[in-house]
């Protein structure tokens, strides 16, 4: 397909099926926004076949952009697989819910009437249950809104110089937004208050920010410029105080993200270059150097369900990449070590009561022995060993 992908993300779909939705822009040459290809802007979307970890070689449904709406600079997906919002230079808003219709897939343009001219926005995110929409503008103003009643809950217009990133809490609670100025803020999801700002040095940059997601953690990772020096701090959210920092990408990183089930980390820089760092750990796992040949990352995701992460930039497209990070433990394969555990105990315990000399193992049946022989004294019914037993004790006076 001609002209450069712009931004992508996954569609984990209800029917435990993953998409990818890229958005395409003609590829411009020269000055004053000429293209060299007739090709319009579109949205298309991939299957992805988890065996050869890559995306089908044609789109299974591309929905035109129209010239006037530009290209698309953001994209973000519904946690149902089925909500689809971007976001176009000229900042129109589209909305689009995906249909399958037994083999078939749709996408069918819905309105969202709150959204509709409001601008360029930089990035977009829902809420880990689906309830919120937030987006940040580039002229700085931050909006939050309940879905799918498109209730505004929050629309601040001095959020922040201009929004860089932002990020909702696993529980949905809180929502952390960063500027271009270095800043960064807290606000609470339900009702848009503001609950905090991170505290920062004067010659410290906040840029990025993920909160974690395993469910253990209550931890926000942000990446921060620390001069010459990019670092990744954490703050625990509990207290919204800083717990530390680490040197992960060693360079400043313009994309990150995190996996659906918090385990790993992802960044990566302007010039290719990937890491992805176990979080329980805080160390990198996995490297790719120059992943999209020296070009900067527009956009980095994993993949729902697989060890996998999508990354796209304006040069080179999509890529598709599999980690090299230690294989997760399948259901399957965890009820089949359960049942092979019990057959073991089983196993043990029959062993164990075979070889047992344990009042309990006595023969039954005809297999029974007689009633032995006790040797008694003469002239007294009662046998030496109780004649010991009671000789010592007189009669008792009742």
């Amino acid at each position: 397909m001609e002209g450069t992908v712009t931004c992508g993300s996954w569609i984990r779909r209800p029917e435990n099926v993953n998409l990818a939705v890229l958005g395409r822009s003609p590829r411009r040459v020269g000055g004053g926004g000429s293209s060299s290809s007739s090709s319009p802007s579109s949205l298309e979307i991939f299957a992805f076949d988890p065996k050869s970890t890559s995306l089908s070689s044609s789109p299974l449904v591309t929905h035109v952009i129209e010239e006037i709406e530009g290209d698309p600079l953001a994209i973000t997906v519904h946690p149902n697989g089925e909500d689809i919002v971007c976001f176009a230079s000229s900042g129109s808003c589209l909305s689009f819910e995906l249909s399958a219709q037994e083999s078939d897939l749709k996408l069918l343009t819905k309105e969202l009437p709150p959204l509709r001219g409001i601008g360029p926005q930089k990035c977009m995110a829902f809420s880990v249950d689906g309830s919120r929409l937030a987006t940040g503008g580039v002229d700085g103003r931050l909006r939050i809104l309940e879905w799918p009643s498109l209730r505004i809950i929050l629309d601040e217009p001095k959020a922040h110089k201009s929004i860089r990133d932002l990020d909702f809490s696993l529980d949905s609670e809180f929502l952390a937004s960063t500027s271009t100025d270095g800043s960064a803020r807290i606000w609470k999801a339900e009702d848009g208050l503001p609950c905090t700002t991170l505290t920062r040095r004067s010659d410290e940059k906040i840029e990025l920010c993920r909160f974690s997601k395993d469910g253990t953690k209550p931890f926000l990772f942000c990446t921060v410029q620390k001069g010459d020096k990019a670092v990744t701090a954490v703050w625990d959210i509990s207290t919204w105080n800083k717990i530390g920092h680490k040197r992960l990408l060693r360079k400043p990183a313009v994309v990150m993200s995190i996996s659906l089930d918090g385990k790993y980390l992802a960044q990566g820089s302007k010039d290719g270059d990937m890491c992805v760092v176990e979080v329980k750990k805080m160390e990198v796992s996995h490297w790719s150097k120059r992943l999209h040949l020296g070009t900067s990352l527009t956009s980095l995701e994993f993949c729902p369900s697989e060890r996998v992460v999508l990354t796209t930039s304006d040069e080179w497209g999509v890529l598709v990449t599999k980690l090299s990070v230690p294989a997760d433990w399948k259901a399957w394969q965890v009820y089949l070590l359960l049942l092979g555990m019990f057959l073991a105990s089983l196993a043990a315990f029959y062993i164990f009561y075979e070889n047992s000399d344990s009042f309990w193992n006595f023969p039954l049946g005809k297999d029974q022995p007689a009633r032995p022989k006790f040797d008694t004294v003469v002239g007294d019914p009662k046998s030496a060993d109780d004649q010991n037993m009671w000789g010592d004790f007189g009669p008792l006076d009742m």
